[in-house]
């Protein structure tokens, strides 16, 4: 029920020619007088993210002025009264002029517009949805009461018959209007239905991946990327969550490819396109999934280093490139980078020279308080499972005390089978060759050295190790 009342956000816009930029919206309030108004709008995200776009004062006689002779894109604005804690929304639009008739205290039920055909229709459609929103929350409370399988069963059949009604409702509106935001805002927050039936494969096997791909394939059919106004709306936002973070298969190459097909959609749009470079990125870039990183550097070399990230000043700009450039020599499937250390004899130790099916590159110090109950548990680890599969270890003392090193190493006498290197001449460049900003950092490289895991704990070594074998075994036969 809770997605039926997501509707309640959308409304409708003209696309008829005006007679000039910006817009003039009068308000004459039953209830109000000098208080402080704001005009704010949707970007890409649901309440409570708003941009403020203007704002007034209402006077003594309730009547608000919003103007601007400035070209605005049109989209679903809100209007905030009574300190912001209450407020309606409106679709406004290039060159919109209208009156509005309110009373704040019962909104949005008291609103009349004139001067915009597609807000009074906006209006019985926010009378549907708060009709639609009680007759909702009365279905709930009945599944709360019953008492049989048949009577929850009943309950949801009502259920599915209110949601075709709203589907049909929507359904009837974009083709009675098919030009308005409210018909492209349907239709972008449309889900794909699914043939019924059986699916099969050309060898007569059922497709069990048939639903899943169908609904992945035809997730965009319905979006208007030519349309900026979108940005203005609060769908675009959850789209890109959906579809990066339950459809898409979360590996580099799968991601990087619909990143392309959507910034090429959206290429031309000025706000569309800025908000999808700018999520994909910053969502690449914070993804706890092991190799996204790799899609970080993708984006910053191929886009914004191309002067696509028009919107970023010159010092933005440079950090993401910094930071591309810290993590692109260390991204999964590059060969390490090599390293030449001192053990505590001061004999120098390559990273390349150590020969084992697998190594585990651990950076770490003494003075790290999560180095200290994180390494025993991979001691623990190494001890019980690594070294049996062909696991050696090169650890890395970034700083601290070197007594304290020798000391915590005598302590967990496993780590004295490990290369145990540090740098005190600082000649190998280790924080960006391999991008150590905090510790322990624990890479996995195979047998030539090549990166295949990065970032990893005790905890999730073990699985990574198991995937690689498989894998393996998968390619021999």
């Amino acid at each position: 029920m809770k997605r039926f009342l997501f509707a309640s956000l959308f409304i409708l816009l003209s696309t008829a020619s005006f007679a000039g930029d910006g817009y003039k919206i009068t308000i004459k309030f039953s209830d109000l007088k000098d208080s402080l108004v704001y005009l704010a709008h949707y970007y890409a995200k649901p309440l409570p993210t708003l941009y403020k776009q203007d704002s007034g004062r209402i006077d003594k006689n309730g009547v608000l002025v919003l103007q601007s002779k400035e070209k605005v894109l049109g989209g679903i604005y809100i209007i905030l009264v009574q300190g912001n804690q209450r407020y309606f929304e409106v679709l406004l639009n290039n060159g919109d002029n209208m009156n509005i008739t309110a009373n704040s205290e019962k909104l949005p039920q008291s609103i009349k517009i004139t001067g915009s055909p597609e807000n009074e229709r906006f209006n019985k459609y926010s009378n549907y949805l708060i009709d639609f929103g009680a007759r909702g929350k009365k279905l709930e409370d009945e599944l709360k009461a019953a008492k049989t399988k048949a009577d929850s069963e009943a309950v949801y059949t009502k259920g599915k018959d209110m949601s075709k009604e709203l589907i049909d409702y929507r359904m009837n509106y974009i083709k009675e209007y098919p030009n308005s935001l409210l018909a492209k805002i349907f239709n972008a927050i449309r889900t794909p239905q699914v043939p019924e039936g059986t699916h099969y494969l050309p060898d007569g096997k059922v497709d069990s991946n048939f639903a899943y791909n169908y609904y992945k394939s035809h997730f965009w059919d319905y979006f208007d990327f030519t349309d900026d106004r979108l940005i203005h709306t609060p769908v675009y936002d959850q789209k890109l969550d959906e579809y990066f973070n339950k459809l898409l298969i979360p590996t580099p190459d799968s991601v990087e490819k619909e990143a392309d097909i959507l910034l090429a959609k959206t290429r031309g749009r000025t706000e569309l396109f800025k908000y999808t470079l700018h999520w994909i990125t910053n969502w690449a870039q914070s993804s706890k999934i092991m190799g996204l990183d790799e899609v970080f550097v993708y984006l910053v070399e191929n886009y914004h280093m191309k002067g696509d990230a028009y919107w970023m000043d010159h010092e933005t700009l440079n950090k993401y490139i910094d930071r591309a450039r810290k993590v692109a020599p260390n991204v999964i499937g590059n060969v390490a980078p090599e390293l030449k250390m001192k053990d505590v004899k001061g004999v120098e130790h390559s990273l390349s020279d150590l020969k084992a099916k697998y190594t585990l590159l651990i950076f770490w110090s003494p003075d790290c308080g999560h180095c200290m109950t994180e390494i025993p548990k991979m001691d623990s680890v190494y001890k019980a499972v690594l070294k049996k599969k062909g696991v050696k270890v090169y650890a890395v003392r970034t700083e601290g005390d070197e007594a304290k090193w020798q000391d915590f190493i005598k302590k967990n006498p496993g780590m004295e089978e490990w290369v145990n290197v540090w740098d005190p001449e600082h000649h190998s460049d280790y924080q960006s060759q391999y991008d150590v900003y905090g510790t322990p950092t624990i890479y996995l490289l195979d047998e030539k050295k090549i990166i295949r895991g990065k970032r990893l704990d005790y905890e999730n070594i073990i699985t990574l190790l198991d995937i690689l074998e498989n894998k393996e075994k998968k390619a021999a036969k």
